[in-house]
């Protein structure tokens, strides 16, 4: 049971997602205000709770502990185990209610108010934060975070950082309920930190990237460990690339003292080179070569990031005097160019790269490029030409990285035609007896991706099982084992979404049988729908099973970004269904991440969205779950899906609930339900029915 106050109404969710109001909620409460990182600190309206109004420490800790738990909540049970795990269950409920009434006395204040028993709710065997007006620092922390991790912008990453002052609840150093939150946030901030200073180094901010790094220096732990060697070195070279080559060498000293006193022995060999080259005059040249910087380049174009892709590509080309090199790098500086549709910067780079003489295998890369190039302008046919001329250069004289790409886009152009069905069995016969090796993942990932619209598409979704049947057959005949492995899972999904839970596990696990051999790097979908359909039939331990068999490949694939707001989806789903709100939030929280690292796929990751914000309004994060909702809507309306629009409703249906209008809700769960049945997905036209009966 899940409580959530709002301007409107109060009402209770049930595990199985029934909903019941309670009673009218009157006037708006003061606001609450919680901060736990530098020091615990409370605000109830404008009015600062003096630390002396905690008078013992387990009624801050219940705060404390409220403020870092998913969805601001926790049963009884949990406190007490936290704050009393010596004593005997009655005991501990004995202690938890005189926590709970010295609490709410303190957020009282003068006694007068009863604001305290309004912020800190107790429904049943649920304590909770009233989330209406309740704002805490860590989960500001983490938003600005994820923000940051998304824009790449230096001012977003200098303000999460800040907000994490030094470190959370250090008065509670030697608590162990704080011990885990506080090392994840510092593990956090500090790959946060260490993010900011490689931007900025990319920038050629030196200056900037120095005083990241000496933050990281000055609040380690250990002053003697490898990391944060590394961030002496780092620091070093850095002051001097700035040409502050006495505070470089003052650096080295202090990191020289530092193990000494510590470990009683020498900088590493590369910190004593650095400081030799320095101490001589010599330049410190960036760590990061032209070939390196090119490969940061890469990985950040296969997570969707552009604009880092094409900072990465930029340094590197200032490094780069060789021909072919620069060449290649006007190419990819084009690719990334082409990924935020910026064609006229591409078309120059593309031009240059021309003038530069590139050889036989390097014209064909340059002919797919110029493919996109044409698609993005609309000229379709030009496109596919392109593309054809990449992939019959590609087979004579690239590799399979050159193959793939060819392919990829003769994919995408398919799909913008209207004739995807035909130009993905017209390309199963050129890959007849082929072996893509470790591209196989990319290959197969645009075309699963192009399914998803087969799949939901009004007018595409009624004979997708007639056409993975073709499909099969065709790559049978052709032994392009990679395709059967699609088809297979492609078959799948139109029985899983159609019910047929038997079929269904037998054509998915097929799939994953073919795809296995593959390697590490391979599809993750069929193990997603796999775990989607255990998860549709009760089979939990199931659906655990193949979501953690699906984060091994999606961890190492390189076009993850379509599998992670499915897996996590998934996951919320898994919890939801099971009633555990704090394993939703969870999987919410880790999408979120995972996007902001690898990049995320709409369309692929559909089902997310009404997942996340029936989650996030479970719990009263309204703002969270409107965000989820907006995008849920935009996916919509990206194409003409009856089951998107469903997805769409549903979405709009958690927000109705969180705002208490109980009639909005009851309409949007039953559009949903209708959607759906249209649709032809019986399980989650019965799960929206169950939601609309549910609003009393």
């Amino acid at each position: 049971m899940v409580c959530r106050e709002g301007l409107f109404a109060r009402f209770q969710v049930a595990p199985s997602g029934e909903v019941t109001w309670v009673r009218a909620w009157g006037a708006r409460l003061a606001g609450l205000r919680i901060e736990l990182f530098g020091g615990f600190r409370v605000l109830v309206g404008h009015r600062a709770v003096p630390d002396g109004a905690w008078s013992r420490r387990k009624p801050a800790a219940l705060v404390k502990l409220l403020a870092l738990a998913p969805g601001y909540r926790l049963r009884r049970e949990q406190v007490m185990d936290v704050l009393w795990p010596e004593l005997e269950p009655a005991a501990a409920a004995a202690n938890l209610r005189k926590a709970l009434h010295a609490a709410r006395r303190a957020l009282d204040g003068d006694g007068l108010s009863a604001d305290g028993a309004a912020l800190i709710e107790s429904i049943g065997d649920l304590l909770c934060l009233r989330s209406d007006g309740l704002s805490v620092d860590v989960a500001e922390y983490r938003a600005a975070a994820a923000l940051a991790r998304q824009s790449r912008d230096a001012s977003i990453h200098w303000a999460a950082l800040d907000l994490y002052r030094d470190g959370l609840l250090p008065e509670d150093r030697y608590e162990d309920w704080a011990a885990g939150p506080r090392d994840e946030l510092h593990a956090d901030w500090t790959a946060l930190a260490t993010e900011l200073a490689r931007v900025l180094e990319e920038r050629g901010e030196f200056n900037e990237a120095a005083r990241v790094v000496n933050r990281l220096v000055a609040g380690a732990d250990a002053a003697a460990d490898t990391v944060q060697e590394e961030n002496h070195v780092r620091l070093m070279r850095l002051y001097a690339l700035a040409g502050r080559r006495d505070e470089a060498r003052r650096q080295y000293e202090r990191l020289r003292a530092a193990l000494h006193a510590e470990l009683g022995v020498e900088p590493s060999p590369r910190a004593q080179r650095l400081y030799e080259e320095i101490r001589g005059g010599h330049t410190a040249e960036p760590d990061l070569a032209v070939e390196l910087w090119e490969k940061v380049g890469d990985l950040r174009a296969q997570s969707g990031d552009a604009d880092g892709a094409g900072k990465a590509y930029e340094q590197a080309l200032r490094a780069s005097n060789e021909p072919a090199s620069t060449g290649r790098l006007h190419r990819r500086m084009a690719t990334a160019l082409l990924m935020g549709h910026q064609t006229d910067a591409a078309a120059d780079h593309l031009a240059k790269a021309d003038a530069l003489g590139p050889d036989t295998a390097e014209r064909g890369r340059l002919a797919c490029v110029r493919a996109h190039l044409a698609w993005e302008h609309g000229d379709l046919g030009a496109a596919r030409d392109l593309a054809d001329e990449a992939h019959e250069t590609a087979r004579e004289h690239g590799d399979d990285e050159d193959i793939v790409d060819a392919l990829e886009a003769l994919a995408i152009i398919s799909h913008l035609r209207g004739d995807w069905r035909a130009g993905l069995q017209a390309q199963v016969r050129r890959l007849s007896g082929t072996d893509l090796g470790g591209q196989v993942s990319r290959y197969l990932e645009i075309n699963h991706c192009a399914g998803q619209y087969q799949l939901y598409g009004d007018a595409l979704a009624g004979d997708v099982g007639d056409y993975a049947r073709q499909t099969l057959a065709l790559a049978e005949r052709c032994d392009a084992v990679a395709v059967q492995a699609f088809a297979w899972c492609l078959l799948g999904e139109s029985l899983l979404l159609a019910g047929h839970w038997g079929e269904a596990d037998a054509c998915l696990a097929r799939s994953c049988e073919l795809y296995t051999p593959m390697g590490s790097r391979t599809v993750a979908l069929p193990w997603l729908r796999r775990a989607e359909l255990a998860v549709c039939t009760g089979a939990f331990e199931d659906a655990a099973a193949h979501l953690r068999w699906a984060t091994a490949i999606a961890t190492v694939a390189p076009s993850s970004r379509h599998a992670w707001a499915r897996l996590h989806g998934i996951a919320t789903l898994a919890a939801l269904e099971q009633g555990d709100l704090d394993a939703a939030v969870a999987a919410v929280t880790a999408a979120r991440e995972t996007a902001s690292r690898y990049g995320d796929c709409p369309s692929c990751g559909a089902m997310l969205n009404p997942l996340a914000a029936e989650t996030l309004a479970r719990t009263g994060d309204l703002r969270g779950a409107r965000e989820f909702a907006a995008i849920a809507e935009r996916t919509a309306e990206s194409f003409d899906s009856t089951a998107w629009q469903a997805m769409a409703s549903s979405a709009a249906a958690w927000i109705a609930v969180g705002e208490g209008d109980r009639a909005a809700a009851r309409e949007g769960f039953e559009a949903a339900a209708a959607a759906f049945d249209k649709a032809g997905h019986p399980y989650w036209t019965a799960r929206a029915r169950r939601q609309a009966g549910g609003v009393e």
